[in-house]
């Protein structure tokens, strides 16, 4: 077996490298935006039919369009950050972000917009793994490194949860415009930030890019994407959501032959035999898909059921956000006590406790018990959880493969977030079965975070089944 050469590490500027904390701020502040825009756009969709004209189907493409480009080119964006630099590859990403995001707020079409949040997805694909790579780059593996991703998972998970109040506001006093352009002017000064403050790094090796495992891997990831967002609106038998949901399986099998036989691969298959990897990876893919639809359930039910504008209702999780930031922070200083997959778990059964707190939800129920309170608890849990997973995710693998595992990893959250957030939806819809009383939808919103709780006690099991014992010793989860 080759092994893969260390980093080579390029100085941006002949100067003094910048501090680590403006090298954490820049990296974090990216993973922000990236984060923010996978939900932000949800309460502006109503006043972007209204201006735009656009059909109920388009409608749901707004959303879609960058998911799928997100989910489908986020591998292919980490080896490219491993071969042709990690800041080089956060500025390009950030630059396309940053122009998409111009172009969907002032689009004119449809057509415009949709294909401006698909370019916006490719830009975060290249944007996001490059963020957790250049902080594993810059701060050495141990407890600072781990304050460092605790950090950066805190700003993630504050991104995704301020997504529904800061589009409220922005399309409330504003419009729905400002949705994307609020983007503009700060994607600007984060280049700004990346070039005077980032320094560039790349793995040793020759740049050469496995083209077939690109193309293969973007397409199947891409493909099963679309096909696990197809079954909101056409249902799991069709023939819309299996024809590609077969072929995207059929073409993640056969990038991973190709990848068995090629000399310099796009994802070395040797980084799931580091069972730390693999292990974080299957249980970020589990909790991701148990997670991620707290935030769309939470808000329907505010506003569905208990009679929430969207501007209220985004002010009713403020508490459940600043909580996934509290929990991620705290993470690192259990970690260094308990070890990384002790709090892992320690993190999953508290957001399953919360899940199976909120399943008690009622019709008539009170801000404080019905939203506030289980809100906290999921939310505390989840942050807890993503900091340790995150770490164990991203070590033991060689320093040459860094941008690819942490391209994996974000992978396997978003995946596992768009398939759990698919099969939440048709659980809640059959307990719904056609009624939209009040009652009917409370039922349908519970049983979608019952199987959410159940979901999550599946990520203990993969843990405590799955990941080595000296991820419970070392506070880095090595």
């Amino acid at each position: 077996m080759v092994q893969t050469p260390p980093d080579t590490y390029i100085a941006a500027t002949p100067r003094k490298s910048a501090p680590v904390w403006a090298v954490l701020l820049a990296a974090c502040a990216g993973q922000f935006l990236v984060v923010l825009d996978v939900s932000v756009v949800n309460t502006a969709l109503p006043s972007m039919r209204s201006d735009l004209g656009m059909s109920a189907v388009g409608l749901q493409w707004v959303v879609n369009a960058y998911s799928i480009a997100f989910a489908g080119f986020m591998l292919l964006g980490g080896r490219a950050g491993d071969l042709f630099g990690r800041k080089r590859m956060f500025l390009v990403g950030l630059g396309l972000f940053t122009v998409a995001s111009l172009a969907g707020g002032l689009a004119q079409a449809e057509w415009q917009l949709l294909v401006a949040r698909a370019v916006q997805g490719l830009g975060a694909a290249v944007l996001a793994p490059s963020t957790l790579t250049i902080l594993t780059s810059a701060v050495p593996e141990g407890p600072a490194r781990i304050r460092a991703i605790g950090t950066w998972s805190a700003v993630g998970a504050g991104g995704g949860a301020a997504g529904g109040l800061v589009g409220g506001v922005l399309t409330d006093v504003l419009s729905w415009r400002w949705v994307l352009l609020i983007n503009v002017p700060i994607g600007a000064l984060v280049v700004v930030a990346g070039v005077a403050w980032l320094t560039e790094s790349r793995a040793g090796e020759a740049r050469r890019l496995d083209v077939p495992g690109a193309v293969l891997v973007t397409a199947g990831l891409a493909t099963l994407a679309y096909g696990i967002v197809q079954t909101e609106e056409e249902g799991w038998t069709a023939s819309a959501t299996l024809v590609p949901l077969a072929a995207g399986l059929a073409l993640l099998a056969l990038f991973l032959l190709v990848e068995a036989r090629t000399k310099v691969p796009l994802m070395p298959l040797k980084l799931f035999r580091v069972r730390s990897v693999s292990a974080a990876n299957a249980a970020m893919f589990v909790c991701g898909g148990g997670m991620f639809a707290m935030w769309f359930f939470m808000t329907l039910y505010a506003q569905n059921v208990l009679g929430y504008s969207a501007l209220k209702a985004g002010l009713a999780l403020i508490p459940s956000s600043l909580t996934v930031v509290v929990g991620s922070k705290l993470a690192p200083r259990l970690m260094r006590v308990l070890g990384a997959k002790n709090v892992s778990v320690l993190g999953i059964l508290v957001a399953a406790a919360g899940f199976g707190w909120q399943s008690l939800m009622t019709a008539d129920g009170g801000y404080v018990t019905s939203i506030m309170l289980p809100g906290i608890v999921m939310m505390l849990g989840a942050g807890l959880a993503t900091t340790p997973l995150a770490s164990l995710g991203t070590s033991g693998a060689d320093p040459g493969d860094a941008g690819l595992v942490s391209g994996l990893i974000n992978t396997s959250r978003t995946m596992g977030g768009a398939l759990g957030l698919a099969v939440l939806s048709t659980v809640s819809a059959s307990r719904m079965g056609g009624s939209t009383t009040p009652e009917a939808l409370t039922a349908g919103y519970a049983l979608a975070f019952r199987t959410s709780g159940f979901i999550l006690l599946g990520g203990v099991l993969v843990l405590l089944l799955w990941m080595p014992r000296d991820g419970n010793s070392s506070p880095s989860g090595v």
